[in-house]
C-alpha cells in the first residue's frame, strides 16, 4: 500500500474536486490518502511516499517547503496562470498517479537555499528554507533601501536599489527574471545575486558558486522587509542582516522523463521561430 499526501489551493474550488477525485481513484486500489484543503492546515507526511500540489508555483513551493525535513518527493498540478514548476495539467493527474504507483518515474533534485536573520539585539531567528528566492527589499514607496553584501566574510558592495534578491537556478525564472537577472538550468548549482531597480552604476547580477555564503546588513535610515518564497518573514530594522547559503537538503521533484527547459520557457514566452 503507498501513502499519498495531497495539498491543496484553497481559493480554487477545481482543486478541491481534483484532488478528491483523485483520493477516490487511489482508494479503489487499495492506496492510503491524506487530504488537506486549507494553507494552515498540516499535511501529515509521516510515511508519505508522495506529496501531491494541487495549484500554482506558490502552492507547490509551500508544498516542497513541508516535504523537504522528510525527503517526500512532491507531484506539481498546474491550476495556476504559468506553472513552471509544475510537472502536468490536471487532466493528466490519474495518470500520473498511476505511473507512479508502477515505479514509471524520476526524481529531480533542486538546490534550495538557507535564510538565517540575526536581529539588531543579537537574536538569531529560524532558519528558512527557499526553493526560488529569498528578497531584501525596501518598505517606503518612493525610496531605496541600503543593504551591504558580503561574500564569504569578505565586503564586496553596497546596494542602494528596491531590493536585492538572492536566487536558486530553480528561481532564476521567477522573481530574478522581472529583475532582469539571467535565465539558468533547473539542474545547476548555483547562486544568483540581483539587485532590483538599482539607483547606481553597477546594476549587474552576479552568479557565485554554490559553497559561498552571502551576508546582508540593512543600512539605515530605513528599514527592509524580508521575503522568501513570496511570503513575508520579517521586517528587518538597520543593522539587521541575512545570511544566505546553500540548503542542506535538495526539493526532490517527481517527473516523468527529463524535463526540456528550453521548451518549457518556449512555451511558457510563447516564442514562436524567426
Amino acid at each position: 500500500m503507498t501513502r499519498i499526501a495531497f495539498t491543496v489551493h484553497p481559493n480554487r474550488p477545481e482543486a478541491t474536486a481534483l484532488a478528491e477525485r483523485a483520493a477516490s481513484f487511489l482508494v479503489e486500489r487499495g492506496h492510503e490518502v491524506v487530504l488537506a484543503e486549507q494553507t494552515d492546515a498540516v499535511v501529515d507526511l509521516d510515511g508519505a511516499d508522495l506529496l501531491v500540489s494541487l495549484g500554482g508555483d506558490g502552492t507547490l513551493l509551500r508544498a516542497v517547503n513541508s516535504a523537504r525535513a522528510g525527503s517526500v518527493p512532491v507531484l506539481g498540478v498546474n491550476l495556476g496562470l504559468l506553472g513552471y514548476l509544475t510537472e502536468v495539467e490536471p487532466s493528466g493527474l490519474e495518470d500520473a498517479l498511476g505511473r507512479f504507483l508502477e515505479g514509471r518515474y524520476e526524481v529531480e533534485e533542486r538546490m534550495t537555499l538557507s535564510v538565517t536573520i540575526t536581529d539588531t539585539d543579537g537574536t538569531v531567528l529560524p532558519e528558512r528554507c527557499a526553493l526560488n528566492e529569498a528578497t531584501v527589499e525596501k518598505t517606503v514607496p518612493g525610496h531605496t533601501v541600503r543593504i551591504a553584501a558580503s561574500i564569504d566574510g569578505r565586503p564586496f558592495v553596497t546596494y542602494a536599489a528596491d531590493g536585492l534578491l538572492l536566487a536558486t537556478p530553480t528561481g532564476s525564472t521567477a522573481y530574478n527574471l522581472s529583475a532582469r537577472g539571467p535565465l539558468m538550468s533547473p539542474r545547476l548549482r548555483a547562486l544568483i545575486l540581483t539587485p532590483v531597480s538599482p539607483h547606481m552604476l553597477f546594476d549587474r547580477p552576479l552568479v557565485l558558486d554554490p559553497t559561498q555564503q552571502v551576508h546582508l546588513e540593512v543600512l539605515g535610515p530605513r528599514p527592509a522587509v524580508l521575503v522568501v518564497d513570496g511570503l513575508t518573514v520579517a521586517t528587518l530594522r538597520p543593522g539587521a542582516t541575512v545570511d544566505c547559503r546553500e540548503g542542506d537538503r535538495p526539493a526532490r521533484l517527481v517527473t516523468f522523463g527529463s524535463r526540456d527547459f528550453q521548451a518549457i520557457l518556449r512555451a511558457k514566452f510563447h516564442l514562436a521561430d524567426r
